[in-house]
């Protein structure tokens, strides 16, 4: 399997090669196209108990496909819902990613995608309860509302990111979610809201867009049907 990814960061498409007998695990929706050589095999992406707390408490679509090439060099591109930017992580054996709902969009069949209870701290945050827990060995791609940003923190550094900008970060890593300001009110009327505070060693990843601001931006621009 080979791969490369296009039009870096606005309109990010993943191209994917595939040689005969080798497959791509991808979420629903986030194929573009394929060479007639590619066929699709439709999962469930794990046992039950895990399927549905993707489903029901992380977020994710029900169904995975799998993309599986019958000929050498069968192409396949791949991209997000959103305009935004693709990553591409290499997880070792038995590496561990902590994905936020939402950032995850393809990766190697070998990966396992389950869950991570977020101990009440993803919640608070309006991000969901759960994080998606990918582990390795094997290709991830991760997918943003605008471009990714990585930053590398040694042991003792942290870091605070806005909670609709985390797109994932190493299982190493400590992370707390906390109001953004000293105060209830600077945190409700102040227009930050939550933050994580992700602590080293380690490595996070983060979108320079939030969909939950354009969202918020949006909603009182679009005309009212009157009664």
């Amino acid at each position: 399997m080979r791969y490369e990814i296009q039009y870096q960061p606005s309109y990010s498409l993943a191209v994917i090669h595939l040689d005969n007998g080798e497959r791509f695990r991808a979420e629903a929706g986030a194929m573009v196209s394929m060479d007639e050589t590619i066929q699709i095999e439709t999962k469930t992406g794990g046992g039950l108990g895990s399927v549905l707390k993707r489903t029901v408490l992380g977020g994710e679509s029900l169904f995975v496909n799998d993309m599986v090439a019958t000929r050498d060099d069968s192409r396949l591109t791949l991209a997000p819902v959103l305009p935004g930017d693709i990553a591409a992580v290499e997880l070792a054996g038995g590496q561990e990613l902590l994905v936020q709902s939402g950032s995850y969009m393809a990766s190697s069949p070998q990966v396992v995608v389950d869950t991570k209870f977020g101990a009440g701290k993803s919640f608070f945050s309006g991000e969901g309860l759960f994080l998606l827990k990918l582990t390795g060995p094997g290709t991830v791609l991760l997918s943003s509302y605008g471009a990714i940003a990585q930053i590398d923190l040694a042991p003792g550094e942290a870091h605070v990111v806005d909670t609709g900008h985390m797109v994932a970060f190493d299982s190493t890593m400590g992370y707390d979610v906390r109001r953004a300001g000293g105060s209830w009110k600077t945190t409700l009327v102040g227009g930050e809201g939550f933050v994580v505070r992700i602590s080293g060693p380690g490595r996070f990843y983060f979108q320079t867009r939030s969909p939950g601001g354009f969202v918020d931006w949006l909603v009182p621009r679009i005309p009212q049907r009157s009664s």
